[in-house]
């Protein structure tokens, strides 16, 4: 297990700026924490915090887009969620009492359905960024990048510091998306870049595997769980750029429940739970130890 200092919680109303990472401030979660009984995880402490609205649904209806392997995605029955968001989300949860009931959906009506009430939650690999913070709460728990893959060789000699007239998958809705559109309107204005845009993720690294595509984008941990999992097929092209941290997905006025789901975090740290889950995943690299609602990001 990697070294790390005490895991911290910035709230709503903290002035600290999390790419600094000035003005941090510990809550002081302490060494052991009280349960509902032996073996159980439900955290009397941190249960009390949850709001009484959202306690008394008891389960919450929780959104991801099952194609972001291995951070969320279908097992192998095809409708049971798994994977990394699932695990870390619902361990949270059960610290505060709460159940999960995680539905697949498509990424880019995620936020919305949080926004109109149809989902109490949304958990999808979504970076934190100025313009979904106007919309909803986030609470940062990871933190991921871009990756490029191509296939094995790089035969067409990508070097995504030069793209333009590459054609390169991405997903709808997603950080990636954003970055090709940004760089077409800039370094490559004369030569665009064709962006392939796939609802799924896995119709993005089935592209890539089938040659329809130059290369893919995608955020860091499933850009290279796709590299590992097609074994000689696909490669890395490229160093991980633009760290920026995942947020759980929240109704915007839901910030003490937010605060409630980032002690709940800091506690999976204390007790080991957090880094088991990563390691779980081969996800360490992407471990933080400050936890904030609604983290200042860069626009």
């Amino acid at each position: 297990m990697p070294s790390r200092l005490p895991p911290l919680v910035i709230g709503a109303v903290s002035s600290a700026v999390l790419l600094s990472g000035c003005g941090a401030t510990s809550l002081g979660l302490g060494a052991a924490d009280d349960t509902s009984g032996p073996g159980a995880s439900i955290s009397k402490r941190l249960a009390a915090l949850v709001p009484a609205t959202v306690r008394s649904k008891g389960t919450l209806t929780i959104a991801t887009d099952a194609s972001y392997e291995p951070n969320e995605f279908l097992a192998p029955d095809g409708q049971t969620v798994i994977g990394m968001d699932v695990d870390l989300l619902r361990t949270a949860l059960q610290k505060l009492g709460l159940k999960a009931d995680f539905v697949n959906a498509k990424f880019d009506s995620i936020i919305t359905g949080v926004v109109g009430g149809k989902y109490d939650l949304a958990t999808s690999s979504f970076t934190v960024t100025a313009d979904r913070e106007k919309q909803v709460t986030m609470v940062s728990y990871f933190s991921a990048g871009t990756q490029w893959v191509t296939a094995k060789g790089n035969p067409k000699g990508v070097n995504p510091l030069q793209p333009c007239g590459l054609s390169v998958g991405v997903q709808t809705g997603t950080t990636q998306a954003d970055e090709i559109a940004a760089i077409n309107k800039d370094q490559c204005r004369s030569h665009p870049v064709k962006a392939v845009v796939e609802d799924l993720q896995s119709k993005v690294t089935t592209d890539l595997l089938a040659g329809k595509i130059d290369a893919m984008a995608a955020d860091s941990p499933v850009a290279l769980y796709a590299v590992k999992k097609t074994g000689t097929k696909l490669q890395a092209v490229g160093k991980i750029t633009g760290a920026a941290p995942y947020g759980i997905v929240l109704p915007k006025a839901q910030t003490d429940f937010g605060n409630a789901i980032a002690q709940a975090f800091a506690a999976m740290v204390s007790d080991g739970s957090y880094d088991k889950t990563l390691a779980k995943w081969g996800q360490e690299s992407g471990a933080v130890d400050m936890f904030a609602v609604d983290p200042a990001v860069a626009s």
